[in-house]
């Protein structure tokens, strides 16, 4: 999985607003289905920051089963996440762990089924 990262900070109202952004690789045999989207959802949802999940340009409420769904984010797929408040480098690190399980879990996968 290719993760990137690239921290910025910008003014809003005169007010400094953490925003902050990581490139991840959806690596389930399966794609982005219900059950890791679902657990997206979840793990954005504990964060006060907004997190939208962005491919292709398109980009979706990250606090959204149904939003996260719509991306139809296949295996392959490069998503960028996208958090902006005051949490939002730990709902970066918290999302980017969670697909780094993904990818060791869909190795995993491979090895059990090709042994």
């Amino acid at each position: 999985m290719a993760i990137t990262g690239a921290d910025r900070g910008r003014v809003a109202g005169g007010m400094h607003v953490n925003s902050a952004t990581r490139h991840v690789m959806v690596t389930n045999p399966e794609g982005l289905h219900a059950r890791p989207a679902h657990a997206i959802v979840n793990l954005a949802k504990g964060f006060q920051s907004d997190i939208a999940v962005i491919r292709n340009g398109e980009s979706v409420d990250g606090k959204s089963i149904l939003s996260i769904l719509t991306l139809a984010a296949v295996q392959g797929t490069e998503l960028v996440i996208k958090a902006t408040g005051d949490d939002a480098q730990q709902a970066l690190d918290a999302l980017e762990e969670l697909f780094r399980g993904e990818e060791d879990e869909a190795d995993h996968q491979k090895t059990t089924t090709d042994g």
